[in-house]
């Protein structure tokens, strides 16, 4: 296993992943949909923004604190939620949520964790400077899970429920039907019942089972009336993560959503969907301050959670790399990985002359 040190910038923990993982695991943790267009212009994106400095600003204390529902967050960074964290490390999720925690940040747990929830409480109190957790749900035909699960995060202390709206069936994994893909038999999504889980490992030649899976699982037909029917019997605030037109921002705040959170699924759903950076502004505009905006999708350095900070996203979450880091270094991996993340935001906020994260704005940036 790598030694944390050993990694001086969050890409750094992308190979020694690679290395550490099976070429199956690893493909699905990197692949996308179709050609994979969208998870690289996601990370293409950012590096068509550049940072205006200004000078001759006191920047002796930098302040990276947000405000999500009344509460004051450490860091705008957290993590996104991704399934399976067993496939990375033995210890999958209590790992991930231990180092998170010890970087202060924000963790979204998924609906297909491979830890209780209540256990992720627990590794996530038991963390040295811990942060708050957030339960992820997919839309599914039984809805009587969704509250269930919905009420056991609120009473294991979780802040927030997020929705994902954007897989009313699962994209075109080329990887992962190339792999013949099945959850491996001795990982387990336990917080839903194994028999609802079954078809996911239930391997076949050419396919992908979570594909199978979720042809069975979610529901289709879900519509806006769906979130208030959510909203109105859920203990917590529930944003909606998925959110790439305008419109969509618009009508998730008009039937209750808490939050909207821009993303295209790190590039699983559609391929030559817009990327999460582009589709941000607009979103942004059409909120309008009702609800905060965070945003999922290519974030791989400091810099790049500075250009979406800057155009409106009250927080950034971050997926693949977290799962790198795990990979590479367990619970360790992970907090310095988020903490690698933390320091080239506050460095870049000092020298851009932009000291307080929830003051940034569009003028600290131009494209091209």
């Amino acid at each position: 296993m790598t030694d944390a040190s050993d990694c001086r910038r969050p890409l750094d923990y992308r190979e020694r992943a690679r290395a550490a993982l099976p070429a199956h695991v690893w493909d699905y943790i990197e692949g996308g949909a179709g050609d994979e267009l969208t998870v690289a212009w996601n990370s293409a994106a950012f590096d068509r923004v550049s940072i205006v400095p200004r000078t001759m600003v006191d920047v002796s204390a930098c302040d990276l604190s947000c405000e999500l529902f009344g509460a004051r967050y450490a860091t705008p960074l957290g993590v996104a939620p991704m399934a399976y964290h067993q496939i990375a490390h033995p210890e999958g999720e209590l790992a991930t949520a231990r180092g998170a925690g010890a970087a202060g940040a924000l963790c979204v747990v998924s609906i297909f964790a491979s830890a209780r929830l209540e256990d992720i409480a627990a590794a996530r109190s038991g963390a040295e400077a811990s942060g708050p957790l957030w339960f992820q749900l997919y839309w599914l035909r039984r809805r009587e899970v969704m509250l269930d699960l919905a009420a056991r995060a609120g009473a294991a202390g979780y802040r927030a429920l997020v929705v994902t709206a954007d897989t009313p069936r699962l994209g075109d994994r080329r990887r992962d039907r190339h792999n013949g893909w099945a959850v491996p038999a001795g990982v387990r999504a336990v917080n839903l019942d194994a028999a609802v889980m079954a078809s996911a490992h239930r391997r076949r030649p050419g396919a992908s089972a979570l594909a199978g899976h979720a042809e069975e699982a979610f529901d289709p037909s879900a519509t806006w009336h769906d979130l208030e029917w959510l909203v109105a019997r859920a203990p917590l605030p529930v944003l909606v993560k998925g959110i790439l037109d305008p419109a969509d921002a618009q009508l998730a705040v008009d039937h209750g959503a808490a939050g909207v959170i821009v993303s295209n699924h790190g590039g699983r759903q559609v391929d030559g969907a817009i990327s999460a950076l582009r589709a941000l502004p607009p979103v942004v505009d059409a909120v309008a301050g009702r609800v905060p905006v965070l945003l999922d999708g290519g974030v791989r350095r400091g810099r790049d959670a500075f250009v979406a900070l800057a155009l409106g996203a009250t927080a950034v979450l971050i997926g693949r790399p977290v799962l790198w880091a795990l990979a590479a270094a367990g619970a360790d991996g992970v907090a310095h990985q988020l903490r690698l993340y933390r320091d080239e935001l506050e460095n870049l906020l000092a020298l851009a002359g932009r000291p307080r994260v929830r003051e940034l704005g569009r003028d600290a940036v131009a494209h091209g």
